[in-house]
């Protein structure tokens, strides 16, 4: 049974599919997709669930939520080997992926008072009331690269804001939204306000186009963003919330500090997940000179000792394989483009068991045009600079601006920076993958449509309804112009 539509579980109608464990491509789920039709039933399924679901108190709303956290973890080891199974991350990065779920239920519920909670303010014998209303069905489109906590990071705000939600996960990734799907049914969740639908390109698109649908809640690459984009043109009256990644740029300024320490935060920013994050530095800029030779070298080193495998191993490897073959394939691809250009290879990428692919990392300073892509992998484009404020010109060439790094412990160049730089999130000599919880997540340009996620998801959950308010009718001490009650 593969969907879940009214707390009830179904067989899809549509075509077969199956995930496979990119490690060993073993089979981890399989069923079939759901139909037009079937979408179209859960959409009215939540519909329905709406009229009553949004006027229950939010108290009673946050019972059934906290009872999903509590759920969870309990169930905290199975669902992070599911999402390490059938994504390939490691274990380790897998449970924390899973603690990220419960601890989004309090950052949610203190973004929900904080930004969409009542607001009154008292002008003589008038109120002005400013209220917060939910928008409907909700549609949920997951990724892959966090299946459960990126869903949940809208699902979880969606709820708390009294909205009803239909959830279309990646069909890479079916099995870890089914065990989410069903804690949320064993935590009592009422018929209908959740409802799951299986599928691929097709099952996306008929959840988009349904009439029935308030608002979509997408993470994803930029093409299928802007395909939706499009699809929703001439259709203001629906929320859009598009988070769709970028091309992220790390500089290094010439006094970067210890040299292990930048070397590790590189790493971190660079190849955590394989590469499969968002918020990952795509594009190193190092000033060139001694001190830019020497990191350049001890990253080169260190990335190459990286030990990627097996994702369940024992000692665990810092990185597992792609998402997929394919996906594996086009990083050596892309890899062979960047040399075909005039990039050197200081670190070649190879592939190994099913979708593994070591680290790469190619210079790329003489290529006098890149190209402006996010290669969703372990592959690192390095640049030499020789003027700082030439490199911050650089890292904003880039039609995306989700997140963006400076390592350097040179104030001044910080606050150069961080006027100039064009991006959402904007770390210094942290890791760019280290994104907060408790704020927002997102960024101007292709990289989505000004609607951060994280805390600030509570502003696409809610319309904000304004009133001004008295107890009894007044009549003014002094008429309109042209306005006579005699």
């Amino acid at each position: 049974m593969s969907l879940w539509i009214n707390n009830q579980w179904l067989a899809g109608a549509g075509e077969q599919f199956q995930s496979l464990n990119p490690y060993d491509s073993s089979v981890v789920w399989q069923g079939k997709a759901a139909t037009t039709v079937q979408v179209e039933v859960a959409v009215t399924t939540a519909e329905t669930a709406f009229l009553t679901w949004r006027n229950t108190t939010l108290s009673e709303r946050l019972a059934v939520i906290e009872c999903f956290a509590q759920l969870v973890q309990q169930h905290q080891p199975q669902l992070a080997r599911t999402i390490a199974t059938e994504t390939g991350k490691p274990l380790w990065e897998s449970t924390t992926e899973v603690a990220a779920m419960i601890a989004k239920v309090a950052l949610s519920l203190q973004a929900y008072h904080e930004r969409t909670g009542t607001r009154q303010r008292q002008q003589a014998d008038t109120t002005m009331i400013v209220r917060h209303r939910p928008l409907g069905v909700m549609a949920v489109f997951g990724p892959y690269n966090f299946p459960a906590h990126l869903p949940n990071g809208h699902i979880i705000p969606a709820l708390l804001a009294g909205n009803t939600v239909v959830f279309k996960p990646s069909e890479l990734t079916p099995k870890t939204a089914q065990l989410m799907c069903e804690l949320w049914q064993q935590a009592g969740i009422p018929a209908g306000v959740i409802n799951l639908v299986q599928g691929g390109r097709s099952t996306g698109m008929a959840l988009a186009a349904a009439a029935g649908v308030a608002g979509v809640l997408f993470t994803g690459s930029a093409h299928t963003g802007h395909l939706l984009h499009q699809q929703f043109a001439g259709q203001p009256q629906k929320m859009l919330a598009l988070e769709m990644g970028g091309n992220n740029p790390l500089v290094v300024g010439p006094q970067y500090g210890a040299i292990d320490a930048a070397v590790y935060t590189i790493i971190q920013s660079a190849f955590l997940s394989a590469g499969q994050r968002c918020t990952c530095a795509r594009r190193l800029y190092i000033a060139a000179g001694k001190a830019g030779d020497e990191l350049l070298a001890r990253l080169v080193t260190v990335a190459s000792q990286l030990i990627v495998g097996d994702p369940l191993a024992t000692p665990a490897p810092f990185m597992g394989p792609l998402i997929s073959n394919v996906a594996a394939d086009q990083i050596i691809v892309n890899q062979q483009q960047l040399i075909n250009a005039g990039g050197v290879a200081l670190l070649a990428a190879t592939r190994g068991q099913g979708a593994l692919v070591t680290p790469a990392i190619i210079d790329v300073s003489a290529i006098t045009e890149l190209m402006d892509e996010e290669y969703f992998g372990p592959l690192l484009q390095v640049s030499r600079y020789h003027d700082f404020t030439q490199a911050v010109v650089s890292a904003n060439q880039t039609r995306y601006g989700l997140a963006a790094g400076l390592i350097s412990t040179d104030v001044q160049q910080w606050h150069y920076f961080i006027e100039h730089i064009r991006a959402g999130i904007v770390n210094r000599n942290r890791p760019l993958t280290g994104a907060s919880g408790d704020a927002p997540f997102g960024g101007p340009g292709a990289s989505g449509n000004l609607r951060p996620s994280a805390y600030y998801a509570a502003d696409y959950c809610a319309y904000p309804m304004a009133s001004v308010e008295g107890e009894q009718l007044q009549l003014p001490s002094q008429l309109a112009p042209g306005v006579s009650l005699n």
